[in-house]
């Protein structure tokens, strides 16, 4: 299915704007949403290509800036030290209040839009795989798939570090794809451990894949990508999705301009 890019809207939270892109296939008809959080890079290269990759299998997706209330829109941070530390500086400045303000005000603008079915799903990675965790504490969400979801584990996001994802467990009521790599220092086994206990423990609707795989594995750029886990981890989201969130009213759209000459 072909896609595109559409202009970014920004949206109004409690803490100001938030930018927003926006990726939604083609061809005509209205599609369900899926609230894609990124890393603490936000919006890269990488993100645009899971978001491209989202909206070509017949999605609607909406990235924001999870970082807005501190850089200017437009605002990509780099895959170097300077970038990283920036990155995680701010995930512990902003308010856990803020994060979920901002889910909320995705969550409602793909709920209303012309575009979309109003069947909501979240996909995080890294920090986004926590705050995917968290969008799913909103009723309205049918699915989420959390890439290595970071801090959940030792309650580190936002400010005073003492977040209450565990807690919450029970508040998730669609389904949980959650996807961890063995070689990630990030989320060693006994936070891995605890966060499914606590899965169990609550009666979650979730299912649980490790790989054998680094930090990243699915970003497509630097040495910890690995693009075969990448492809099957792919297949498990959309599987997910497509199952809980349905299809959509259109699946393919008519060529348009000159046909092909086949040689």
């Amino acid at each position: 299915m072909t896609l595109q890019e559409t202009a970014p809207v920004d949206l109004a939270t409690p803490s100001g704007p938030m930018r927003t892109y926006l990726f939604r296939p083609q061809a005509p008809g209205r599609y369900p949403g899926i609230l894609l959080y990124s890393e603490i890079f936000q919006v890269t290269a990488p993100i645009r290509r899971t978001a491209a990759l989202l909206a070509g299998h017949g999605f609607v997706v909406a990235v924001p800036e999870i970082y807005h209330e501190f850089e200017p829109a437009g605002t990509v941070l780099a895959y170097d030290q300077a970038g990283a530390d920036r990155g995680n500086a701010l995930k512990t400045t902003k308010p856990l209040a803020a994060y979920d303000a901002d889910a909320r005000a995705v969550l409602s603008f793909l709920r209303t839009s012309e575009h979309c079915t109003g069947k909501l799903g979240v996909l995080g990675i890294c920090i986004g795989g926590h705050l995917a965790f968290r969008a799913a504490m909103n009723s309205d969400v049918l699915a989420a798939t959390c890439f290595y979801a970071t801090d959940i584990h030792k309650r580190g996001l936002g400010a005073g570090l003492n977040d209450n994802s565990l807690d919450r467990i029970p508040e998730i009521t669609g389904e949980l794809l959650m996807i961890y790599g063995r070689q990630d220092p990030h989320v060693p086994l006994e936070g891995r451990v605890k966060i499914q206990a606590a899965l169990n423990a609550a009666g979650t609707n979730f299912t649980w894949h490790e790989f054998n795989g680094a930090h990243a594995f699915l970003r497509d750029e630097g040495y910890r990508y690995d693009p075969e886990i990448a492809l099957q981890s792919y297949a498990l989201a959309l599987n997910l999705f497509r199952r809980k969130l349905g299809e959509g009213d259109q699946r393919t759209a008519a060529p348009s301009g000159p046909t092909e000459t086949k040689h």
